[in-house]
């Protein structure tokens, strides 16, 4: 079966956030156009950040998916790793506060800046779930 390549950026058990891949199956559709089941959402934003841009540390508060249209995105993790999301790249952002715990930006979550001399536009699509 035909799957799709999932990025997550999440919580993991010591509070940290990491990254992780998934595959989501694609069993509707045809051989032509292959679908995953439709998964719920609960709406989306577009974002427009300029060349400079750089947020501080945070977590995500509601998990979304994050495509990236035009310019490339670093996340940046408490342990120093960090990726670069181009164009038509995406990852599924769900590094949440972990329940009970207060946010400390010294252990908790990730930041992300633009990166090169193009504005960032990015569409964030809301979801209810991480599973389908």
């Amino acid at each position: 079966m035909t799957t799709f390549t999932q990025t997550i950026l999440f919580t993991d058990t010591d509070g940290r956030a990491k990254f992780r891949e998934a595959t989501i199956p694609l069993p509707e559709g045809n051989p032509n156009s292959m679908l995953s089941a439709l998964m719920p959402s609960g709406g989306y934003q577009l974002r427009h950040s300029p060349v400079g841009f750089r947020s501080q540390f945070h977590c995500t508060i509601t998990p979304q998916w994050v495509f990236i249209l035009s310019g490339q995105m670093e996340i940046s993790l408490q342990d120093g790793s960090a990726r670069v999301f181009k164009p038509g790249e995406h990852f599924y952002s769900d590094d949440t506060v972990p329940a009970g715990a207060t946010f400390d930006a010294a252990v908790h979550g990730h930041w992300s800046r633009q990166v090169g001399d193009e504005p960032l536009v990015t569409l964030f699509v809301r979801t209810t779930s991480l599973t389908m």
